[in-house]
């Protein structure tokens, strides 16, 4: 990590790439630095983002984000950050620190350990006692005693026909499920298993040697203490506050990459597929699993929303800090071991802080200065060939710093915080609806529409849109995604459509002021979504739909409507592989009605697998439309403890059976909508009363998580 301009001379060099995104005059010899570093090591496409004084003052895309190179890179693309994804893990664990959740020296495995009763890790054969001497603070400064550059693998590593070298597993995953007898693609718990079984290379704490699998048992420690999944711990108690919305848990394969995910440009090589069906891939699709790296490489993400997260731990008075003054310090302060790298990430004497993300595919640097500067660059390949790449990679942000002397006042991180919510159809007519919707945070919102499939264009940063309520008159994003609203509003009635079509729509909330330099700045994720079809006559619309497990041989499926026209009767199907559906059931409907009308359905004889719930929705003019899907998992089943309901009480009863601990359970109570109304840690007692806070008439869920299970119960407010 560099502290002053390095190759100044990028800096004569000329711009060949294309660029996104809003234009910065006063930067300009930042957009050639980029374009010519991309060119110097044929990089297809980056995001990068620069911000000073905790405001994002440039955000900017360049390049291509398909393999192909022929969809340019958008600053809303998102692409895998690899071992940033580490920062995030420490943040977390951070947090559950500072909330005497957690000690630095707790110990892990064992007598006494976090993970003492882990199903996979109890069961393991450790024949080296270090291991049970390994602590939380081992981990996160890479001092377990695991050495990933020493061999331990045969010549050839079976089950593949060549040697694979060093001794991180997340390299060989057919190894470990050949070694551990279980099944493709690896899980990440049998990687752990694998080296816990191989044993130590050093003694805990004593050395320092990267590795990837110590952040995988972080992420497992994480959901141990908060029963929760780790990336739904992240999501609720870290992304969620800071409205992060372009965050995710990423995918193995290409023809599964999520909404905006960019593409992967490898080196050129190949292996055996991780899914162990003999077929040669991509190092960068499915030579290794993603999936399986989750707290040590498997999160992709927006530059924006990555700086959103830096800023927020950043330590500087400009925004609020997620953690503690205390729980950062301690992040950061050096290991005794290493004295340029702390709890997931690099350090120097100079109070600079920065990580690398590396993988086939992919190239990543985030940084935090003393002088209060922080940048993301995410790139879609990593060269391997040059040994100059990552030191020009390091010097590219000081660079781009160094060549600007006027600096813009605008924040472009001042997007909205909170989406829109709860989409709902009336007076729904054979060429036209009325849309309306609840308005999130944003000083406006967008309404997209699209005939026969979602929404899939996205509106641009910095671009204005008209819109117009006759379908096909207003701005169309991408192929066929028109603007038909574009306001401070919660409802629109949309004409032009054609009957006997369905049509989907998408809210987008955005902010466009002075903060944000009268720059319309757009929130893309987990934007609210629906669709209506035009039959002449109002299909019943569902405000949700939602299914519940009743004790481990009941599933009860709920469901509300905003209003209803027409109406006639509810079907209920289920199917086992989401394809082949048979109903179950009916539900007369209400017919006519104004007013919010709930149903209820009880499945008595549930498939003991995974069961996939829709409606099929009848009008009296025989027209009909299907509600969402639903699942629930019967293939596991958990009676170790449940919630006892009163109706017309104001609190619920929390029991577990004798014999049965709790592993720092927590209580989180819903409304329909999913919005968290009440979460609290549960004790270890038998039974435990939860109180319910003043709330409207509804239905309402609670739910207890413990040690990654969970069992959910209906609440009715009269």
């Amino acid at each position: 990590m560099k502290l002053f301009l390095l190759s100044a001379a990028l800096l004569f060099l000329t711009e060949t790439n294309a660029q996104t995104g809003i234009p910065v005059p006063e930067m300009t010899q930042s957009d050639n630095l980029i374009n010519n570093f991309l060119t110097t090591y044929g990089i297809p496409g980056a995001t990068v983002a620069i911000a000073k004084d905790g405001k994002i003052v440039y955000m900017r895309a360049f390049g291509y984000s398909d393999v192909a190179q022929t969809v340019p890179t958008e600053p809303y693309n998102l692409f895998r950050i690899a071992s940033l994804s580490k920062q995030i893990t420490s943040i977390a664990i951070m947090k559950l620190w500072q909330e005497g959740r957690i000690s630095m020296s707790d110990k892990v495995f064992g007598t006494g350990g976090i993970l003492e009763n882990h199903p996979d890790f109890s069961t393991a054969n450790i024949t080296d006692s270090r291991i049970y001497n390994i602590t939380v603070q081992n981990l996160l400064e890479h001092e377990a005693g695991w050495n990933r550059d020493n061999d331990c693998n045969p010549n050839p590593t079976y089950p593949y026909p060549y040697f694979l070298s060093g001794c991180d597993p997340i390299s060989f995953p057919l190894r470990v499920t050949y070694l551990e007898g279980t099944t493709n693609p690896v899980h990440k718990d049998d990687l752990v298993k694998f080296l816990l079984e191989k044993g130590l290379d050093f003694d805990p704490g004593t050395a320092y040697n990267y590795s990837n699998i110590g952040y995988l048992i972080l992420g497992d420690i994480i959901e141990k203490i908060t029963g929760m999944s780790y990336g739904d711990y992240v999501q609720d108690s870290i992304f969620a506050p800071l409205g992060i919305y372009d965050i995710h848990l990423g995918k193995n394969l290409l023809a599964n990459k999520q909404e905006r995910e960019g593409e992967y440009v490898g080196n050129g090589y190949t292996t055996l597929s991780c899914y162990g069906d003999g077929t040669y891939v991509p190092w960068e699709y499915g030579g290794f699993s993603v999936e399986a790296m989750d707290a040590h490489g498997g999160w992709i993400a927006s530059s924006r929303d990555m700086l959103k997260l830096l800023v927020a731990v950043d330590s500087f008075p400009t925004k609020p800090d997620i953690l503690t003054p205390a729980a950062i310090t301690l992040m950061t302060t050096p290991s005794a071991n290493n004295q340029y790298y702390a709890k997931g990430w690099s350090v120097n004497p100079y109070y600079n802080w920065w990580h690398t993300g590396s993988l086939d595919g992919t190239a990543s640097e985030q940084v935090r200065t003393s002088g209060g500067y922080c940048w993301i660059i995410i790139c879609n390949k990593r060269n391997i060939t040059d040994a100059n790449f990552w030191t020009d990679l390091d010097n590219l942000g000081w660079n781009c710093l160094a060549s600007t002397t006027s600096w813009p006042t605008w924040d472009l991180m001042a997007s909205p915080t909170i989406n829109a919510s709860n989409i709902s159809f009336s007076n729904v007519t054979s060429s036209s609806a009325t849309v309306s919707w609840t308005n999130g945070n944003g000083d406006n919102r967008l309404l997209l529409v699209s005939p026969d499939a979602p929404v899939n264009g996205f509106p641009l940063d910095g671009t204005d849109y008209t819109a117009n309520a006759a379908y096909g008159s207003g701005n169309v994003i991408g192929a066929s995604n028109y603007v038909v609203y574009n306001g401070t509003g919660n409802s629109v009635t949309v004409t032009g459509l054609t009957s006997g079509k369905k049509y989907y729509f998408r809210v987008v909330e955005y902010n466009k002021n002075g903060v944000t330099g009268n720059n319309a700045l757009y929130l893309l994720g987990e934007n609210p979504e629906d669709s209506v079809s035009i039959n002449g006559a109002l299909p019943i619309n569902l405000s949700y739909f939602k299914a519940i497990k009743l004790g481990d041989s009941k599933a009860e499926l709920d469901w509300q409507t905003e209003q209803e026209v027409n109406s006639d009767h509810f079907e209920i199907e289920k199917s086992t592989d989401a394809k082949d559906f048979a109903a179950i059931g009916n539900i007369q409907a209400k017919g006519n009605t104004q007013t919010k009308s709930q149903y209820s359905f009880i499945d008595n004889a549930p498939a003991n697998a995974v069961n996939y719930y829709r409606l099929k929705e009848f009008d009296k003019d025989g027209n009909l439309s299907y509600s969402k899907i639903v699942t629930l998992d019967f293939s596991v089943t958990r009676q170790d403890f449940r919630i006892i309901t009163f109706e017309g009480k104001n609190y619920f009863i929390v029991s577990k059976n004798p014999g049965v601990d709790f592993n720092r359970a927590v209580i989180i109570m819903r409304d329909a909508t999913g919005q968290i109304l009440v979460k609290q840690p549960l004790t270890n007692e038998a039974s435990q009363t939860i109180q319910i806070p003043a709330l409207a008439k509804g239905i309402y869920f609670a739910t207890v998580y413990d040690n990654g299970k969970s069992v959910t119960e209906k609440i009715l407010i009269r």
